[in-house]
């Protein structure tokens, strides 16, 4: 398959699950990024530890790594991964302000684990809106990206520093 198709569309141009079945077993990772934006007083209650529902980062933490495990259940076309380590890192960025997420999934199969990692990401922010909506409806997610995978027959890709 050439790298200029979309490999989820067949020759007619219908969606279909991509055959993995003679691809070679390697270990692959993946690491996503993305933030999400929040009034300063919102950041200190988080930080705090006083938000209404609880603990904002642990609980949040724990969504991205559950949303990993079940991506394929939520992007139609993903294969079911037995996933061998999912991460999610949370840190506190008074300069957005608001929390920074990174993702890392990784695993020893057949295909990559770029969407795992994406979907990591986005529920972790997703949860922290959920949690923190109640005192600032205005929070924004963004910049949800892949920063690196390793693995596969496309090899070592790394996002370039955009300045």
């Amino acid at each position: 398959m050439s790298g200029d198709r979309l490999t989820h569309l067949d020759e007619s141009g219908a969606a279909n699950m991509v055959d993995v079945g003679a691809k070679s077993e390697t270990e692959r990772t993946a690491i996503a990024e993305g933030f999400i934006k929040m009034k300063p007083e919102t950041l200190q209650l988080i930080k705090d530890g006083s938000a209404k529902k609880g603990d904002v980062i642990g609980t949040a933490r724990i969504a991205g790594i559950m949303a990993a495990k079940k991506t394929s259940d939520l992007i139609p076309l993903c294969h079911p991964l037995m996933l061998t380590k999912v991460s999610v890192d949370i840190e506190y960025d008074d300069q957005l302000p608001g929390l920074r997420v990174e993702a890392m999934a990784k695993l020893s199969g057949k295909t990559g684990v770029e969407m795992e990692a994406l979907t990591a990401v986005s529920v972790t922010c997703l949860t922290i809106y959920d949690m923190a909506k109640a005192v600032d409806k205005a929070m924004e997610i963004g910049s949800i990206r892949l920063v690196e995978k390793t693995g596969g027959k496309s090899g070592h890709y790394r996002l370039e520093n955009d300045g």
